[in-house]
């Protein structure tokens, strides 16, 4: 019997060193993942898997998509880096085709769908429209000669998407000769829409200065999740 003993402490203390190793090289794994660069992609899904599966049942993410557009040079990327990560850049790249960065925030997998805003891509934005959830109209204050063009691209997909959520933010609110939220609803014809669809005007600022100010996008996020919560 005592020998019967000490075959089952060896057989679970050989069972939880095991464990330890597994999960050591799952680690290990995960850092030299990392580390590659060129499996970035591979690591992130695998985590957003694991995330999935660590959730109680009955408490899976629920994935909602922000669709993000705007003229180009408007401030979309700055936004996008600012809402996922909370730091600011001083130059982004013009974005050529889309970009998509992924949040997981209160039981929320929010996926944020950036298309580029040149005029040879503007014909695409409203194939987009039907998996979003909510729509985020990205405005550079600052460019008064394009508002016009802003407007008839707005106005043409929300005549798509008649009670899709709008968020429209004002943005480059750090520049002095930036228009003024209220002129800028002025501008983009915002009281002829109809009282059915959820609609907010943000003024922002994707800069380092902006992040504890009134303009700070991290306000944009917390709007994101709640109005995504909602729906």
């Amino acid at each position: 019997m005592a020998r019967l003993g000490v075959l089952r402490e060896l057989a679970l203390t050989l069972a939880a060193a095991l464990a330890v190793l597994g999960s050591l090289l799952c680690i290990a794994w995960k850092v030299w993942s990392r580390g590659t660069g060129t499996g970035w992609d591979d690591w992130w899904e695998r985590e957003l898997r694991e995330l999935r599966d660590r959730q109680p049942p009955g408490h899976a993410l629920d994935w909602r998509q922000v669709l993000v557009l705007g003229l180009d040079g408007a401030g979309k990327s700055s936004v996008l880096h600012y809402i996922c990560s909370q730091t600011a850049r001083e130059h982004m790249a013009p974005t050529q085709g889309f970009n998509s960065a992924q949040l997981c925030v209160e039981g929320l997998e929010m996926d944020l769908l950036e298309v580029g805003g040149s005029q040879n891509l503007r014909a695409y934005w409203p194939d987009y429209l039907s998996q979003a959830h909510v729509l985020v109209f990205v405005v550079d204050s600052v460019d008064r000669s394009r508002l016009l063009t802003a407007r008839q691209e707005l106005h043409t997909l929300l005549a798509a998407e008649p009670r899709l959520p709008l968020v429209v933010l004002a943005n480059k609110q750090d520049k002095s000769n930036a228009l003024s939220t209220a002129e800028l609803q002025e501008e983009l014809a915002l009281h002829t829409l109809s009282g059915q669809r959820e609609l907010f005007l943000l003024p922002t600022s994707a800069t380092w200065a902006s992040l504890s100010t009134a303009t700070s996008i991290l306000h944009v996020k917390s709007l994101l999740v709640t109005l995504l919560s909602q729906s």
